[in-house]
C-alpha cells in the first residue's frame, strides 16, 4: 500500500483518489480552526501560491482529536477557512488521526515516519511531506510553520 492507492472524501463530500496527486510534491496536514496553531493557515496558503504552480499540492484534514478544537461541520470549517484565510488548497472531510477509527492514510503515514517517542500524532498542524513518487521524506510537528518548511519543498520541487 503506498500513497496513491488511498482515497479520500473531499470537504464537498465527493470522494478523491489520491492517485490524482501523482508526480506531485505533497503537504499533508491535519488541520483545527480554534487551535494556537490556526494561523498557519495563512502560511500554509502562502506556500502553496508561491510553490503550487511549481507542483506543491497542500492537503488539510481537520481533525477534531485535540482539546475540541475543530467543532465545525464541513462546511463550516470550509467557511471559516476560506473568509479568514483565503484558502485555496484542498481540504477534506473532518478525520480522525490517531486511534481504531484512523483514517487509513493516517494510519501509513504514522508507519512510514513514526515521531519522536511514539508514532501517534501529538496534536493539530502535524505535516508530513511527501515527494514526486509518494514517499514520505518529513514528518514535521506542529511547530514548524510553513515558511520554515520551504527549503524542504524547494528541494523536492
Amino acid at each position: 500500500m503506498g500513497f496513491y492507492d488511498f482515497t479520500a472524501t473531499r470537504n464537498d463530500g465527493s470522494t478523491q483518489s489520491l492517485a490524482d496527486y501523482r508526480g506531485k510534491v505533497v503537504l499533508v496536514v491535519n488541520t483545527a480552526s480554534k487551535c494556537g496553531f490556526t494561523p498557519q493557515y495563512k502560511g500554509l496558503q502562502a506556500l502553496y501560491e508561491s510553490h503550487g504552480p511549481r507542483g506543491l499540492e497542500i492537503l488539510a484534514f481537520p481533525c477534531d482529536q485535540f482539546g475540541h478544537q475543530e467543532p465545525g461541520t464541513d462546511a463550516e470549517i470550509a467557511a471559516f477557512c476560506e473568509k479568514n484565510f483565503g484558502v485555496t488548497f484542498p481540504l477534506f472531510a473532518k478525520i480522525e488521526v490517531n486511534g481504531p477509527r484512523a483514517h487509513p492514510l493516517y494510519a501509513w503515514l504514522k508507519a512510514e515516519k513514526g515521531g519522536l517517542l511514539t508514532s501517534g500524532i501529538k496534536w493539530n498542524f502535524t505535516k508530513f511531506l511527501l515527494d514526486r513518487e509518494g514517499r514520505v521524506r518529513g514528518r514535521f510537528p506542529p511547530t514548524t510553520t510553513p515558511a520554515a518548511l520551504a527549503k524542504e519543498v524547494e528541494a523536492l520541487l
